[in-house]
């Protein structure tokens, strides 16, 4: 875990997030929080995380997603070498994602 990353304020936040109960919640508070397009960029990183996942190529991940080679390597570089948080969204939804 990045140690700049690890602030009062952001166990804060995260304590915020934990709290909520549904989808309808989550639109709710991230509506507030979060612009559109950040909204978007975080919902498009975890897709192009599951395309990677299921061994998709750059240029068909690009396509359709829109992601850019350079968000495509971002996030492939955290799925080998990051703190391993895909694995554990992944674990814990099991058959819910596909």
């Amino acid at each position: 875990m990045n140690k700049k990353l690890h602030t009062e304020a952001v166990d804060s936040l995260f304590d915020a997030i934990l709290s909520l109960e549904n989808r309808e919640e989550c639109y709710a508070f991230f509506g507030d929080v979060c612009t559109i397009n950040e909204i978007l960029s975080l919902s498009q990183r975890y897709e192009v995380a599951g395309m990677l996942r299921a061994k998709q190529t750059y240029l068909d991940i690009s396509e359709k997603t829109g992601a850019s080679t350079a968000t495509i390597s971002r996030v492939n570089r955290s799925l080998n070498y990051g703190n391993d948080g895909y694995d554990i969204v992944w674990a814990r939804l099991g058959n819910k994602e596909k």
